[in-house]
């Protein structure tokens, strides 16, 4: 009799847990509150199962699913199970992996954007406002800028997580914990290939970063990563609070960081923005220095890039981000700008 109900009892709470995700997409103050009162308890106790591990466990994870979906049809046909028996396995485990990745952390696709928690509208296009914030920017990125780009990693992790510790409770972000460390990945090339600098490990809160990254760039993603890490889902959120952590620090490595962070998206909203000659004319304002380590980086970047992974990368992800409450999809990150002019102007 117990084993007639394991099977009803174990579908009952599937069927529960999917329910309660797809409440949340609909009604974002549960998601908020998950945020707030569950997820920060809930990442530190997942973090620090995987802090006790020098490798990555969402690779090794996804890496054993894969196989297992692969593997396990052939052990099932050998036992005579039905084809039938066998796909409602998988999509079984497939559902369970499903809640997991939300459950774990991506409710909070779902929350509260940052306008609506600091109750600030979004500001739409004022001409004076974006000129204002464009000259102060780059006024700021070219005195920011510093030849000695290398940092020491455990010292500006300690550094930037300590600023996160000082961020008011109004906006919503968990706290940073000591053991909290980013990992590197196995398969760093492929990264490399399709243009990921780093990512958000949601099965067991682990931040990743790309173990090429530039010395320039460093301290900017691991900002970046390290706030998804604390709750935050938007990627232009993520562009945000790396860009006002590094800006905050003491070090003149993790400064120039933040600017030069920032400037591929100041590039794309001002070339969309200002006319070609006023586009042309602004360039010519910022340090030659600085444009020599962009140029730098692109040439980089596009080496180890690969269009054939990369786009078919950024269509998936295109579409993930617009599944996940992110309409813009990658054009989100770029949006950060927006939050600058609405927050700070403010």
């Amino acid at each position: 009799m117990k084993t007639k109900l394991l099977p009803i009892l174990r579908y009952i709470v599937l069927a529960l847990l999917l329910l309660c995700i797809v409440l949340c997409r609909f009604f974002p103050v549960m998601s908020e509150g998950y945020a707030r009162h569950i997820y920060p308890w809930l990442s530190a106790a997942l973090s620090a199962i995987a802090s006790v591990f020098p490798f990555s466990l969402e690779e090794v994870l996804v890496v054993v699913i894969i196989l297992w979906m692969i593997i396990y049809p052939f052990l099932k046909r050998r036992k005579k199970k039905s084809w039938r028996f066998i796909v409602g396995r998988e999509v079984e485990l497939l559902a369970w992996v499903y809640i997991w990745f939300y459950l774990g952390w991506g409710l909070n696709y779902f929350r509260y954007d940052i306008y609506r928690r600091m109750e600030v509208e979004p500001a739409g296009y004022d001409e004076q406002a974006f000129h204002r914030f464009l000259v102060s920017y780059t006024d700021s990125l070219n005195q920011s800028y510093t030849a000695e780009v290398k940092t020491d990693p455990e010292r500006m992790q300690q550094e930037i997580k300590e600023i996160y510790r000082q961020v008011p409770s109004m906006y919503g972000l968990a706290l940073p914990q000591d053991y909290q460390h980013p990992k590197q990945v196995w398969f760093n090339p492929l990264y490399s290939g399709v243009g990921v600098l780093g990512y958000m490990g949601p099965f067991f809160a682990e931040s990743q970063l790309n173990e090429e990254l530039l010395p320039v760039q460093l301290p900017f993603t691991y900002a970046h990563e390290l706030s998804h890490l604390l709750g935050v889902s938007n990627e232009a959120e993520a562009n945000y609070w790396a860009y006002r952590v590094c800006r905050s620090s003491k070090r003149p490595a993790v400064r120039y960081s933040a600017y030069f962070g920032l400037l591929p998206y100041v590039l794309v909203n001002a070339s969309s923005v200002l006319t070609e000659e006023e586009f042309r004319e602004w360039i010519k304002t910022i340090r030659p220095e600085v444009v020599k380590d962009y140029e730098y980086k692109r040439m980089y970047w596009n080496e180890r890039y690969s269009t054939l992974l990369g786009e078919v990368q950024n269509k998936i992800y295109n579409l993930f981000l617009k599944g996940n409450n992110i309409p813009s999809g990658r054009k989100n990150y770029a949006e950060v700008i927006g939050i600058l002019l609405s927050l700070e102007e403010k």
